[in-house]
Order: structure tokens, then C-alpha cells, then sequence
């Protein structure tokens, strides 16, 4: 139970000397050949003139986080210049005035939204997918919660000192007021949306349903518009004020058409992407290789992944994120998937020549942020496929890269024989971790290791851990284990690097 697979010379302690915690091996024989798929795809014959990018300095996060705080903060002086202080005296015009800045930040914020997933370049390489959508998601909830304080405030407000009542005023407000309509329409589109985001709502949705479902995010911030131009004084109080809304507007609206439909179009028109072969990997695991043309032109860094549409017929209109499993060569792209939904189902079904639309690449998880000589990578069951592709770019070195593989059994084990000869090629080593999850204890490590502390199975499997950069790939509550271990054994947040798929 304690013996451990290892490729390459392993320094330091043996991991098999761990107590009996869990660890078992994948097969250990180096295969006499390194199999056809990654032949001409080793260090010396790789094409070095891939278009690839290095990743924005840390710094660019700051930079664009501090103008989202600007705006913000401007959209609040907008209020006070339109008088938002002077009506806080009263209860009715208070109440009202204070419904107007909660609705103002709401709008900025929705905006703020769609710019965040806009996929605009320097925005996403600056944070990554992973963060981005995180923020994302407090955005979201926190321009939510403003909209419907906007909506009580300003009902409540306009209802003082009349016999309407606060039912009455709203009925009035929306049958009457230029744009209500529109906007209650919008604010029910958001409220969908939200409710659907919500975490034990989102586990009852495929994720198809949940994609189109959220892209009425999109109608809701549409469909208030009309409500803020007709009816919006701070939206119509000066030239200043009309000008940062619809310019802010605009913005958001052109970065959603060239970054989310004409940059993917003109790349992938211009790439060509077909499916070249499947490869059944195992019965539930697919690989999909596509050719192109000019793909040594293609911005995109092993581990990274893209948004993938499949031409074959229904259900193109969907698209799915996967990963690389192999890293670019210039001439083709790999990926690898389990089959867990209806997108993943239908990839063993493509056939040769089906043409592919790509957005993208995305994240970065990739080894362009690295920050140490030395690495590791971590993953979960298929979540090591961006991180075999990584391990092509990562630098050959005695002991360079270990690869750590959480799977439940030998046969989950997706790519062993291509880890075990990428590693041994790099003087690294693989150590798969092999058993089931413990029913009541929230680690990364199997029921079998017993008590043994996630931190400490880190170190004992990689003393130096904390002078190296961990990457990490798997199912999110998993690696929420795996990352806050990494950080008890000593690695600093810079140089831990993960990527989330999950919606």
C-alpha cells in the first residue's frame, strides 16, 4: 500500500518509506519507446516559433483593479454633483436619493460584470480565468443585491406623503413611468440568473442549460437602459454624466462583439481547425486531436485551455472548456476530456474533418509564471491533463518536476505511460496517490492515509516543496485541500498556480 510509482532518480527520501498512507503505483515500467502521440513533441523538435505570450507582469492586476475602482468611485461623484447629499434631509427625497446611488452602482457594476468575462486580453491574462470568475461572481451578487435595494428604496421613497401605498406606487411606477417595463423585464431576466448561479441550484443544472440560462445576464443589463435614459437624472444631469454612461456602455457592448464573437471567428477562419483523430483512452476518456493551418501562430501555451465548438451538428452552438493535454507543436492541438456531460459525451462520436471553432486561450496555467527553477504538479483524476501538457515546457533538470497523480484507482490513471515518459525524459519523477476519498474527512489525501496531515504528505512526498512552484488541477473542493496544504508547508501564494472548471 505504500509503494510509489517513481520515473527518474527520486532525491531526498524515498516516498516509499511513508507510513502506510494510501500511496500506490502506477505501472513503473518506462515504455521501451515513448509512445507515437508525443514523438515529435520533445524538447529538440519542438517548433520554437510558436506564437506564444509571455504572461502580463502581477502589477497589471492592480492596475486594472484600481480603474474599476475609479469608476466606481466616479460614478458616486456623479451623484453628489447631481445633488445626491442636499436631498438626504427629507425622508421621501432621502430614501429616493439614496434608491438612485444604490441603482447607479448596480448598473456600473453589472457593466463592471460583462467586462470581467469580455475575455479582453489584458484583463485575462493579468488575473486568469480562474480569479476572474471568482470576482465575477461577488460582482455579481453584490450589483444584485443593489439593484433590489435600488428598487425598495426608490418605491419606499416616491410612496411617502401619498395614499398609494407602497404597492400602489410600484403598480403606478411601472405602468407609467417611461421605461419601467423594460426594466422590471430586465430586473426578472437578472433575478434568473442569479438564482441559477447560486450553488445548490447550479449542481441541479447541466452545464448547457446553465451557459444559455446566464447569457440572460446580457438582456437584463440591455434592457435597463432604456429605464436609465428615459427616467435617469444622474444619467441625464450633464454632459459629463451622459457621456461616461454611454461611453461605459459602449465599451462593454464592443468588448463583448470583438472579444467574444469576432476575435474567435477571424481565429478560427484563419487557423482552419479540423478534427484530425479520436483516440479512446478509456472507456470514459477521450482524445481529440485537431490540425490546422499557421497553428505555430496561435498564442497558446501548454496547460492553457480554450472554449470549444465542435461543427457536427446539433449542440455546436454550446461551447465547452478543455484543456490541452499535450503541449503545441505548431502543427496540432490536444485535448482530453471524461465523459461527463453532453459535450464531453459527443467527442468520441466526431469524426475526421469536422470543422472546430475555438475562443481563446485562456488561463494561466501555464509556464510562463513560473517563479522557482524547480516545479510540481498536483492533479486529480483528469484534472492532469493541463499539467501533462505543462510538463512538456517545463525545463529538464535532475529532480526538476515531481507529479503528484490523486486518482481512486490504477485504472483512472488517464496518460500514465505518456507522465511516465515525459518525466523520465526530464530527470523528474510520478507519484500517484491511489484510493477513495475519506467519507468525513475534507482532504486531498485517500481514507487509507488514515490521520496523516495533508501538509505533511506534501513535504514527505517533496521535502523542498516550499522552493517550488506547485501547480494544480483538479475538482475544486479537492483543490481547496491541496492548496491550502501547499500553504502550510511553506509556499508562498506567488507561487502556487491553479485553475478552476467548474460553473
Amino acid at each position: 500500500m505504500s509503494a510509489t510509482a517513481v520515473a527518474g532518480p527520486p532525491p531526498g527520501p524515498e516516498p516509499a518509506d511513508l507510513p502506510d498512507a494510501g500511496y500506490a503505483a502506477v505501472p513503473t515500467r518506462i515504455p521501451d519507446r515513448v509512445p507515437d502521440r508525443i514523438l515529435d513533441r520533445t524538447p529538440g523538435s519542438r517548433d520554437t516559433t510558436l506564437g506564444r505570450r509571455g504572461p502580463l507582469p502581477r502589477w497589471w492586476r492592480d492596475v486594472t483593479a484600481a480603474a474599476a475602482w475609479a469608476l466606481v468611485l466616479f460614478v458616486v461623484a456623479l451623484w453628489v454633483a447631481a445633488g445626491g447629499l442636499q436631498l438626504l434631509d427629507g425622508a421621501g427625497d432621502g430614501l429616493t436619493s439614496v434608491g438612485r446611488l444604490a441603482g447607479l452602482l448596480a448598473s456600473v457594476l453589472i457593466l463592471l460584470q460583462v467586462l470581467l468575462m469580455a475575455r479582453i486580453p489584458v484583463v485575462e491574462q493579468a488575473w486568469g480565468q480562474d480569479e476572474l470568475a471568482r470576482v465575477h461572481r461577488l460582482v455579481g451578487f453584490t450589483s444584485f443585491s443593489l439593484m433590489l435595494g435600488h428598487i425598495a428604496l426608490v418605491v419606499v421613497g416616491y410612496s411617502v406623503g401619498t395614499d398609494a401605498g407602497v404597492i400602489g406606487t410600484l403598480v403606478d411606477e411601472v405602468l407609467h413611468s417611461p421605461g419601467m417595463l423594460l426594466a422590471l423585464a430586465g430586473a426578472i431576466a437578472l433575478v434568473m440568473v442569479v438564482v441559477t448561479s447560486v450553488r445548490r441550484a447550479r449542481r441541479r443544472l447541466r452545464y448547457e442549460s446553465w451557459h444559455l440560462l446566464h447569457l440572460y445576464a446580457y438582456l437584463g443589463a440591455g434592457l435597463a437602459l432604456p429605464h436609465q435614459l428615459w427616467t435617469g437624472q444622474d444619467f441625464r444631469s450633464n454632459a459629463v454624466a451622459t457621456v461616461f454612461w454611454w461611453g461605459l456602455y459602449a465599451a462593454a457592448l464592443v468588448a463583448v462583439l470583438v472579444y467574444r464573437v469576432v476575435v474567435p471567428l477571424w481565429r478560427s477562419r484563419r487557423h482552419a481547425l479540423t478534427v484530425s483523430h479520436v483516440v479512446a483512452e478509456s472507456p470514459t476518456v477521450t482524445s481529440v486531436v485537431v490540425t490546422g493551418r499557421d497553428l505555430n501562430r496561435m498564442p497558446v501555451r501548454a496547460g492553457q485551455f480554450l472554449q470549444w465548438r465542435f461543427l457536427d451538428g446539433q449542440g455546436w452552438t454550446r461551447a465547452h472548456p478543455y484543456s490541452l493535454s499535450a503541449a503545441p507543436d505548431g502543427r496540432s492541438l490536444r485535448i482530453t476530456a471524461a465523459a461527463v456531460g453532453d459535450g464531453s459525451n459527443r467527442l468520441r462520436a466526431l469524426r475526421p474533418g469536422t470543422r472546430v471553432l475555438v475562443e481563446g486561450p485562456y488561463g494561466r496555467l501555464h509556464g510562463g509564471v513560473r517563479t522557482r527553477q524547480r516545479s510540481v504538479l498536483i492533479g486529480a483524476g483528469i484534472g492532469i491533463t493541463p499539467l501533462r501538457s505543462l510538463l512538456e515546457e517545463l525545463p529538464a533538470a535532475p529532480d526538476g518536476v515531481v507529479v503528484v497523480y490523486r486518482v481512486g484507482t490504477l485504472d483512472e490513471a488517464v496518460l500514465a505511460d505518456e507522465l511516465l515518459a515525459l518525466t523520465a525524459e526530464r530527470g523528474g519523477r510520478v507519484v500517484a496517490v491511489v484510493g477513495h476519498r475519506h467519507p468525513s474527512r475534507s482532504s486531498w489525501l485517500p481514507a487509507s492515509a488514515g490521520d496523516l496531515d495533508d501538509a505533511e504528505a506534501l513535504l514527505r512526498i517533496v521535502p523542498d516543496i516550499a522552493e517550488r512552484d506547485v501547480f494544480v488541477c483538479g475538482h475544486p473542493a479537492w483543490m481547496d485541500t491541496v492548496l491550502a496544504a501547499a500553504h502550510r508547508a511553506g509556499v508562498p501564494r506567488d507561487a502556487v498556480h491553479h485553475e478552476r472548471f467548474a460553473y
